[in-house]
């Protein structure tokens, strides 16, 4: 599977920005920061990439979706395993 490359912008945009907040939260650590505060951002950056991941995983689906109409077993059931790993 391929993303259309709004997508791939898109998803880009956004490990961008997790990135951006894992480098602060390492500065926060080295600097020993308030661990509430470490924690806060941690929790912020893991659901930013989480959200990330269901950006991806939706584009696929509506791809698969339009490539064929009618998802075989298999493919149903990978489908289900990537929505549970985002959990």
């Amino acid at each position: 599977m391929r993303l259309d490359d709004r997508t791939v912008d898109d998803v880009l945009a956004r490990l961008r920005r997790v990135e951006g907040q894992v480098g602060g939260i390492i500065r926060m650590v080295e600097s020993g920061r308030d661990c509430r505060e470490v924690v806060q951002q941690v929790s912020a950056a893991s659901r930013a990439l989480d959200r990330t991941g269901l950006r991806v995983l939706a584009a696929g689906l509506r791809q698969c979706l339009r490539e064929q109409p009618e998802p075989a077993g298999d493919d149903q059931a990978e489908l289900e395993r990537l929505f549970l790993r985002l959990r």
